[in-house]
C-alpha cells in the first residue's frame, strides 16, 4: 500500500559558513544552504560573506539549482535599527531566496525593502505551537523552524492545524543546546559575549566543579570524576534513522546545524541525510553505511533529541568529540588511472583510505604508490597540503575526501 506521506520530499538545507563549505554543500547534494553576511547573523565564528562573497554565492548556487537563505536572526538593539534597511537592500540585490529572521520588528522591515523576498521565522522565536505558526504565517512568514524542544507529535499537530502553504523546518542534526532554542544567558554571564547576538562562546561544554561561598579556596567534584564534571554539556542531536518519522510528522525542510563546521562535516552530513531522505520517499530499506558515515566526523555522543519526547542529555565525563577518522587529502581531480590531491593529515604508502566521493557511495583505496609533483617516490606523506599523485583503478570526482581511520 502506498504511504502518502512519504510522496513528499523535505528539502535538505545544509551550513554554509564561508564558499569552501558553500561549494561542498551543493557538490554533495544539498537542494538548499544557509549562510550569513557580516551583521545580524546568528554564528560570529565562521566568516561569513561580504556583499561581493554573497553575490558569487548565490550566483554559483542558483546554477546549481540550489537555494540560498540568509540569516538575519539575531535580536537588534536600538542603535542597530537605522543599519537594517541598507542590509536587507544588500541582500536584496544579491538574489537570495529568503531571509531568516526571529523578531517581528525585521520582519516588517524586510516586508517594506524586499517584499518579494520569502521569510522564514528563526528556530529563535521559540515557535512551538499551532497557533503562533499560523499568526507568523498570516503575518507574512513562507516558513517557520520549528523549536527544537518539540516531539515528532507536536509538530504533527501544528502541520494538521496550520494552513498547507506553511513549510515547517526542523533541524536533524548537529549540536543542541543546554537551553531552550539558543536563549542561554550563561555565555553573556561569564564572559560577555552575547548568544543571542551570535557571539556564544559556548560555556555548556566547559567543566564545572562546585564552591562554596565561605571556602572559595576548596573545590569540590560534582560527581565522583576526577577534574570536575560537564554537567551541561548536551548530546549531539542525530535523526538519519527516523527519516519517514519526520516526513510523516510533516517536516518540509530538514536542516543540518553547523554553520561553523568543516567543509569535511558538510560533505558527510548532507549526502548521508540527502541519501536517507531518497531511500525513505522511495520506500527502499535504510542502508547501515549511511549511519556509519555520522561515526567518521567529530561528534558528541549522539541522541534523538526531544523528537520522541526523551531529553537529549547532557555528557558528563568529557566536553570533547568523538574522532575516529582524519581527512587525510582531497581530491583535486582524476586523469588516466591517477588522482591528483592536496594533503591534509600524514599517511603511509600501503594504508587503506576511506574514499567520501560527491556521486559514489563511499569505498577504499589501497594506496600502492605515492607521487610527489616531480614523480618521485615517497614512502609517506607528512607535509600538509602538498601536491601529491596517487594511482587509482577508481574514478574519484574532484572535492571526494580521503579519510584513515585511527588507530
Amino acid at each position: 500500500m502506498e504511504d502518502k506521506f512519504l510522496s513528499i520530499k523535505p528539502e535538505i538545507l545544509s551550513p554554509a559558513g564561508d564558499m569552501e563549505r558553500l561549494t561542498t554543500a551543493v557538490n554533495f547534494g544539498a537542494d538548499a544552504v544557509y549562510l550569513a553576511g557580516r551583521s545580524f547573523g546568528m554564528r560570529t565564528s565562521p566568516s561569513n560573506f561580504t556583499q561581493d562573497e554573497l553575490v558569487k554565492a548565490v550566483n554559483f548556487a542558483h546554477k546549481n539549482n540550489v537555494k540560498v537563505y540568509l540569516t538575519c536572526n539575531t535580536l537588534p538593539i536600538n542603535e542597530e535599527i537605522d543599519k537594517l534597511p541598507d542590509f536587507i537592500e544588500h541582500v536584496k540585490l544579491a538574489g537570495v531566496d529568503a531571509i531568516i529572521v526571529a523578531d517581528i520588528g525585521v520582519m516588517q522591515i524586510v516586508k517594506k525593502y524586499a517584499p518579494e523576498m520569502e521569510i522564514h521565522i528563526s528556530t529563535q522565536a521559540g515557535v512551538v505551537n499551532y497557533l503562533t505558526a499560523q499568526t507568523l504565517y498570516d503575518l507574512g512568514a513562507k516558513r517557520v523552524i520549528l523549536a527544537r524542544e518539540l516531539t515528532l507529535d507536536d509538530i504533527a499537530t501544528i502541520r494538521a492545524k496550520t494552513d498547507k502553504k506553511l513549510e515547517l523546518e526542523v533541524f536533524v542534526h548537529g549540536s543542541m543546546c543546554v537551553s531552550f532554542s539558543g536563549r542561554c544567558l550563561i555565555s553573556s554571564y561569564l564572559t560577555g559575549r552575547d548568544a543571542n547576538r551570535g557571539d556564544c562562546a559556548q560555556p555548556c561544554r566547559w567543566k564545572y566543579n562546585l564552591v562554596e561561598e565561605n571556602r572559595k579556596d576548596q573545590i569540590f567534584p560534582i560527581i565522583e570524576e576526577n577534574g570536575g564534571t560537564y554537567l551541561l554539556n548536551s548530546r549531539d542531536l542525530c535523526m538519519i534513522e527516523h527519516i519517514s518519522e519526520l516526513i510523516r510528522a510533516g517536516a518540509s525542510s530538514f536542516k543540518i546545524e553547523g554553520r561553523a563546521k568543516s567543509a569535511y562535516y558538510v560533505a558527510v552530513t548532507t549526502k548521508a541525510y540527502k541519501y536517507a531522505r531518497d531511500l525513505a520517499i522511495n520506500n527502499k530499506p535504510f542502508e547501515s553505511w549511511i549511519s556509519e558515515e555520522l561515526g567518521k566526523i567529530s561528534h558528541r555522543e549522539y541522541s534523538t533529541g526531544f523528537f520522541f519526547g526523551n531529553e537529549p542529555g547532557q555528557v558528563y565525563s568529557n566536553g570533547g568529540y568523538i574522532r575516529k577518522y582524519d581527512v587525510v587529502a582531497v581530491c583535486d581531480g582524476y586523469k588516466n588511472g591517477i588522482i591528483k590531491v592536496s594533503q591534509r593529515n600524514k599517511f603511509l604508502k600501503g594504508d587503506i583510505l576511506d574514499v567520501l566521493d560527491p556521486q559514489n557511495k563511499p569505498f577504499n583505496i589501497k594506496v600502492e604508490k605515492i607521487l610527489d609533483e616531480w614523480g618521485n617516490e615517497m614512502e609517506s606523506a607528512p607535509h600538509a597540503m602538498q601536491k601529491l599523485f596517487i594511482p587509482a583503478e577508481k574514478d574519484i570526482k574532484p572535492g571526494a575526501y580521503l579519510r584513515k581511520k585511527r588507530c
